[in-house]
């Protein structure tokens, strides 16, 4: 990854971070994320605590999965100051603080896997890093998450499918989208889904592939619009690392903490197509109809997008309209 390649390299010179603090003495480090430990966030997660371990440089890192240590949303300040040291963390859901990050998790941006691998060396995702940089926080893995639609009263495909229906969607964007559309919305993190829907607060959703499977959503909804080959949902959900953190580590320690993370996001790209697989097996084994969209479909989404979503973020955050121009440019 070009961009990680060459902060990396910048990280072990004082220019990026200054002269090393740690001594030889070990150092835990405390990782939080929101999901069960099945889920293949808290995997990549501890794949990082395992390489630290096999590296034997003097670093631990403590999981705590399950929003056991922070709340989903509550990560991302912690993260700026030191207090937390890394987090597997929807970038989106620190959007209130940088309207930017909106962007990842924006309607129809990123079509499939591939694509999401030529995002992370774009100059779309260079602006992006750089306001993650800028509030002392680094990118030790990246990771793009598909997902789709999920209802309990009826298959989601066209735009008009959600109309009267209550829908839960990750992000600003997507509310503006399925609001465009004649939907309701309802606010709260992916972890909230399951009873939403079990209570009749909520009617359908949209969430990523590994969070329809590891909430078991499929216990609670009649039809799941799968990715496919046109999918609108993909979310930017990185491993995150404090640079205060980070700058306690000695230049040895820096490295496998980096090495660690490669080795996680490498992982997880083998992983993230097998993760739609996975949710389209298991929604068919409990009984639910799966369905994707067609091109037209996706497209008459994208063009609400395009008058909702899109012309709100450009309106609303400094700089937004160049930003969704770099995403559309990545082919």
């Amino acid at each position: 990854m070009k961009i990680r390649a060459l902060f990396c390299a910048a990280s072990l010179t004082a220019l990026c971070f200054g002269a090393s603090a740690a001594g030889a003495a070990d150092i835990e480090l405390r990782a939080s994320h929101q999901w069960n430990t099945k889920d293949v966030r808290h995997e990549m997660v501890q794949i990082i605590a395992d390489e630290m371990d096999k590296a034997g440089v003097g670093v631990k890192v403590k999981v705590f999965p399950g929003k056991t240590l922070y709340k989903p949303k509550e990560q991302w300040a912690p993260l700026t100051t030191g207090e937390l040291d890394i987090s597997a963390f929807p970038l989106a859901y620190a959007a209130n603080r940088h309207g930017e990050f909106d962007a990842t998790l924006m309607p129809g941006l990123v079509k499939n896997h591939d694509h999401a691998k030529r995002m992370n060396d774009s100059d779309f995702m260079a602006d992006i890093k750089k306001i993650i940089n800028d509030e002392n926080v680094i990118v030790i893995s990246d990771a793009w998450l598909a997902g789709g639609f999920a209802s309990s009263k009826k298959c989601v495909q066209a735009p008009e499918d959600v109309k009267g229906q209550v829908f839960r969607a990750a992000g600003k964007a997507f509310n503006r989208m399925l609001q465009g559309a004649g939907a309701s919305i309802q606010s709260m993190p992916s972890s909230e889904i399951y009873t939403a829907l079990q209570q009749g607060v909520l009617d359908g959703a949209n969430t990523s592939s590994g969070s329809f499977v590891s909430y078991r959503i499929y216990e609670q909804v009649k039809c799941l619009t799968a990715p496919g080959a046109h999918a609108l949902w993909f979310m930017y959900e990185p491993i995150l690392m404090s640079k205060a953190s980070f700058d306690k580590l000695n230049d040895e320690q820096k490295k496998a903490i980096m090495a660690a993370g490669q080795k996680a996001e490498d992982w997880f790209a083998e992983k993230a197509a097998g993760l739609d697989q996975t949710m389209v097996d298991t929604f068919k084994k409990a009984g639910v109809e799966v369905v994707e969209m067609t091109e037209e479909q996706a497209d008459a989404w994208k063009a609400i997008a395009d008058k909702t979503s899109y012309k709100a973020f450009s309106e609303k955050v400094k700089g937004g309209k160049e930003l969704i121009a770099k995403a559309l440019a990545v082919k």
